[in-house]
């Protein structure tokens, strides 16, 4: 059988003719799941090097070794924007790891604000959710996941150059449109950003408030809107 439509994230580099293992959930998954066969393909990428065409060598349940052949897709540059998004609830926070990743985001920012409703995530587990998105999107790489900071260190922090947009709940600002890179989209908790907060966020020269439409948005859906807006919307006319 022959599968091109399975993906799979490896960790190691990617060459023609060569050999690469796969970690023993991913033997399972091949070897259990998807059933393969020694000779079936699948695809595989790194996030660094573009997706190739492996084929199945010797395989059992726990040991799947994949011989690397062709390169299917060369790696290429994507969009540098990041999402800062003050925690959630853990369904909500892997909901919006997942959609970040699908949109094309670069890195994945927690940010712990005055009302957040947590202060700690498994950045393991956030990746995982992540790897996988990106293997059923067709992504060729995925975002880094930072661990969570406070607000005050991350506008502190600010690299110079890059733009950041906050999205504004109050609605007065202008409709969040398509951002050239490097720029990031800043979302608040579930009330919003304090008053002291939305006053020390507008410190950096490149910050922006924009809208994302005519109604309040959950914090998880403001992500994945403001996201829409910022990368999937056609670039402005010159």
């Amino acid at each position: 059988m022959t599968d091109t439509s399975i993906r799979l994230f490896v960790e190691t580099p990617l060459r023609a003719d060569t050999f690469i293992s796969v970690s023993e959930g991913q033997a399972h998954y091949l070897a259990t799941v998807m059933r393969l066969e020694t000779g079936d393909t699948l695809r595989v990428f790194n996030g660094l090097d573009g997706e190739w065409q492996a084929r199945l060598g010797n395989r059992t349940k726990k040991d799947v070794r994949l011989l690397v052949q062709q390169l299917t897709r060369p790696q290429a540059p994507e969009p540098d924007c990041w999402l800062c998004f003050a925690l959630l609830k853990r369904q909500k926070t892997d909901l919006v790891v997942e959609k970040a990743t699908e949109l094309g985001v670069s890195v994945i920012q927690p940010v712990i604000t005055a009302r957040t409703q947590g202060a700690h995530v498994n950045r393991d587990r956030l990746r995982a959710i992540a790897i996988e998105a990106a293997a059923q999107c067709e992504r060729l790489a995925v975002p880094e996941i930072r661990p969570p900071v406070k607000l005050a260190q991350l506008i502190a922090a600010w690299p110079a150059g890059r733009s950041l947009y906050m999205a504004d709940e109050r609605r007065t600002a202008k409709l969040a449109r398509f951002a050239a890179s490097p720029s990031a989209l800043l979302i608040g908790p579930e009330g919003g950003f304090t008053a002291a907060e939305v006053e020390g966020i507008g410190v950096p020269p490149l910050v922006t408030r924009v809208s994302l439409g005519a109604r309040i948005l959950r914090a998880e859906t403001a992500a994945i809107a403001g996201l829409t807006l910022l990368l999937a919307a056609d670039p402005p006319e010159e």
